[in-house]
């Protein structure tokens, strides 16, 4: 190393020259860039070299910030500190961060000094929050594992962990969110005594982002007479966090969790699922059916399912496949989910590919798809909310029976004055559904009746229908399932899109406010009243800012 060297060559060159200087030997000091922003040092002696050394010696990993962390720029120390057991001397340090060099300097010069940790706990180190935090993050690191040699704190280090001393430990999930699949979520802040359903002589493995809430909870559970437990050292910063479950058996929540990103438990086993795909309305390219066939292949059964909402489900998915089955479609671009009581995946038809279409229902729902599904998916309902785009009254993907469906429409417009009452009608001949009639002379067409597929539209030789409008019907209250509704047309055509997607989104914040817990759209539309809804989503105000702020809880079963 260049500044071993430099030492060296000064020794010597000092005796040489009349002034004998021994050379007291090196630590093994080191530093190396790894990648950007990420850097490791380390002195002293690793923990297989103080044992083989004949020290009895024990570590601590620890994860620290290296400066005030609302400071720009700032990042974290990963350390691993040795000391002797009984003396409590300094005996090594590894550590990975961005200023590592300032970690492995304090180290070295306690190493040559032969200082123990407490030796460190009041030096004066610089601070200010843009170089370092209040308590220097290398004596950080001495107390924490002051608190390890005492018994003030217990715990598992990662290398403990990933050998699977865990293996009969309860996890808990003390992050400041639901974070760790299977865990169990304590609230920190509402803890105030024994956990329900734990027992006090339980194994429990604490577990946070870095060690420091684990280490708070630790306390309050030893207050409470817990007497098992361990605070994983690095929390989910260094280790990688699985919950083992008991041979197959996997509790609800568990099950519920996984559901909630799409998997759906096969019934036939108590750890195999079906995991949907979410397709963007049911068009997606070549390239990501063929990653779908492989995640299959690679990860489930190997067969892929088409379901009513044109979503793909791969088949048979053991549960310890799911996280890597999600993580490998993830990098295509593909996502899981569809479930919840939320805007759930959005269902066109073909839309103007198919000979009838009056309406480029792929474009729609594909805004649809980004404003709704995917804009509004942290947005709670009272029970699931779907929609559907079909491109004209054909219904193909049944727009009526969902919670809002849209329909393509081209209504034609009747000028009678060119209309000669021929004895054979072609636009009478013409209608699908036998509404247009010729009523003493004149052509007639039931508005009431007519679904608008403009189907009769520059039929007439004399040209009594030229001209049509296209827009879109939009029904409300549609359900299938148990009990099915169908839904009902708004008295309005609505010609643009922008004025679709304007009361779809009106829809779901009504349904939002004025719905019930577990109630569908058309129970809700059903308790206030067609007209009342309807007047509320054309002409009423409905304040969108207070509506997203309200607290609602769903209750959707599928």
């Amino acid at each position: 190393m260049g500044s071993t060297a430099n030492i060296t060559g000064r020794s010597l060159a000092c005796t040489l020259t009349g002034t004998p200087t021994a050379y007291e030997g090196c630590f093994g000091t080191g530093v190396v860039r790894l990648l950007e922003g990420l850097n490791a040092g380390r002195t002293g002696l690793t923990e297989a070299q103080a044992r083989t050394a004949g020290y009895d010696p024990e570590t601590v990993v620890c994860a620290g910030d290296d400066k005030a962390h609302y400071y720009p720029g700032s990042s974290f120390f990963i350390t691993k500190l040795v000391a002797d057991r009984v003396s409590h001397k300094l005996l090594g340090i590894q550590v990975l961060g961005s200023a590592v060099d300032k970690m492995v300097d304090v180290a070295v010069t306690g190493l040559a000094a032969g200082m123990t940790l407490e030796a460190f706990n009041d030096l004066d180190y610089a601070y200010a929050p843009p170089f370092s935090t209040a308590i220097h993050p290398f004596v950080q690191a001495c107390l924490v594992l002051e608190n390890k040699l005492s018994g003030a704190m217990t715990s598992m280090t990662p290398a403990e962990y990933a050998a699977g001393a865990a293996a009969d430990y309860q996890v808990l999930d003390v992050l400041p969110q639901p974070t760790i699949p299977g865990a169990k979520w304590i609230d920190l802040a509402k803890l105030d005594g024994p956990i329900e359903g734990i027992e006090r002589d339980a194994k429990l493995l604490l577990v946070c982002n870095r060690g420091r809430r684990a280490y708070v909870l630790q306390n309050r559970l030893q207050h409470y007479g817990y007497t098992q437990t361990k605070v994983l050292e690095g929390g989910v910063t260094v280790n990688e966090v699985k919950v083992q479950f008991a041979g197959s058996a996997l509790p609800p929540d568990e099950i519920k969790r996984v559901k909630g990103l799409g998997c759906l438990q096969d019934k036939r086993y108590p750890d195999r699922f079906n995991v949907r795909v979410i397709t963007r309305n049911g068009k997606i390219t070549s390239e990501e059916q063929r990653k779908i066939a492989e995640a299959a292949e690679l990860y489930g059964s190997g067969e892929v399912t088409m379901t009513t909402r044109l979503t793909l489900e791969i088949q048979g998915v053991p549960y310890a496949n799911l996280d890597a089955l999600m993580t490998y479609l993830n990098e295509a671009g593909l996502e899981t989910g569809g479930t919840g009581s939320k805007v759930r995946p959005i269902v066109s038809c073909k839309g103007t590919t198919c000979q009838y279409g009056l309406a480029d229902t792929f474009e729609l729902s594909q805004k649809l798809h980004d404003l709704f599904y995917i804009g509004y998916h942290n947005v709670v309902l009272p029970h699931k909310f779907k929609l559907a785009v079909g491109g004209c009254p054909n219904n193909c993907v049944k727009p009526d029976l969902n919670d809002l469906g849209i329909v393509g429409q081209r209504i034609p417009e009747v000028d009678l004055s060119k209309c000669r009452g021929c004895k054979v009608c072609q636009i009478e001949k013409t209608c699908p559904i036998g509404v247009a009639k010729l009523v003493d002379g004149k052509l007639q067409i039931d508005a009431e009746q007519c679904n608008h597929c403009g189907r009769c539209v520059s039929k007439c030789p004399f040209k009594a229908i030229e001209e049509s409008t296209y827009g879109y019907k939009v029904t409300i209250g549609g359900r299938w399932g148990k009990k099915v509704a169908e839904g009902k047309p708004l008295s309005r055509i609505f010609t643009s899109e922008e004025e679709v997607l304007a009361l779809v989104e009106r829809a779901i914040l009504f349904y939002r406010d004025e719905g019930i817990t577990g109630e569908r759209f058309a129970d809700t539309i059903a308790r206030l009243g067609f007209d009342y809804v309807e007047e509320k989503l054309l002409n009423g105000s409905i304040d969108k800012e207070s509506i997203l702020k309200k607290t609602v809880v769903g209750g959707a079963k599928c």
